[in-house]
């Protein structure tokens, strides 16, 4: 059995690594050490991602959290991993699809200061000039590549007159635009995609984007780390009930 001392020696390392490390004194008494056995050592240190995998998921929580001063620290930890800037901002765009765009828009803007401290080079790329038909049929081809049948489902159904309206704008700039963007790949933005719906408590999106997180190329194991790790970042309680939502559809 693991004891405390190896959880925190393993917890320790990685904060080290990441520079987060000392970047809080102990605000209660233990807290700190909780946070590198539990936290690092519990979660972080385990094998199934790697740790540029995890701060997809950290960074999509800690967005939609809009827990500003531990985002800023997070991103530092990204670049200290090998994160790029532009991987960073597009993880912010990705999960600005689905708690908001304005929320993106300040995690973008805490990020760039971070940038600028640390030296980061944002890449920089040429806007495309694809018309709406063109991003509609990339957008179907996504959405049948992820979701298969699944994808002209419940809101998704293209003879839903209530929803039509949204979700061809969805189509068109979410699974058309944005899920063709570089800086992140379909595999790293289905990583956000499953982080954000836990962190945003939505259960039926959990089901739904997991099962095509296994279309792609995926494991289960894989989909069970993402969630989890934004326990610590979203709360336990919605990574246990998106957990418990596995298991109603994956074997």
């Amino acid at each position: 059995m693991t004891t405390r001392e190896e959880l925190r020696n393993r917890g320790d390392a990685i904060r080290k690594k990441t520079r987060e490390m000392g970047n809080d004194a102990d605000t209660a008494p233990g807290y700190q050490r909780m946070v590198s056995e539990a936290l690092y050592g519990g979660i972080w240190a385990r094998d199934a991602l790697p740790l540029e995998d995890r701060y997809l998921c950290v960074l999509s929580a800690l967005m939609l959290q809009q827990n500003a001063p531990q985002l800023r620290r997070h991103v530092i930890g990204a670049l200290e991993v090998g994160l790029s800037a532009r991987t960073i901002l597009e993880i912010f765009i990705q999960c600005g699809l689905y708690g908001g765009f304005p929320t993106a828009e300040n995690a973008m803007s805490i990020a760039h200061e971070v940038f600028a401290e640390e030296g980061a080079d944002v890449e920089t790329e040429q806007d495309g000039d694809e018309t709406l038909e063109a991003f509609s049929e990339m957008g179907h081809e996504m959405m049948a590549r992820l979701h298969g049948e699944r994808g002209t489902q419940g809101y998704a159904n293209p003879e839903n007159e209530t929803t039509s309206g949204l979700y061809t704008m969805a189509i068109q700039y979410g699974y058309g635009w944005l899920w063709h963007r570089a800086g992140l790949d379909t595999r790293q933005r289905m990583l956000c995609a499953v982080a954000s719906f836990t962190v945003l408590r939505l259960d039926s999106q959990v089901r739904k984007f997991a099962r095509s997180a296994l279309n792609i190329g995926l494991s289960k194991e894989e989909v069970v780390e993402a969630i989890m790790q934004t326990a610590p970042y979203g709360g336990f309680p919605p990574a246990l009930n998106a957990l418990a939502a596995l298991d109603e559809i994956l074997p």
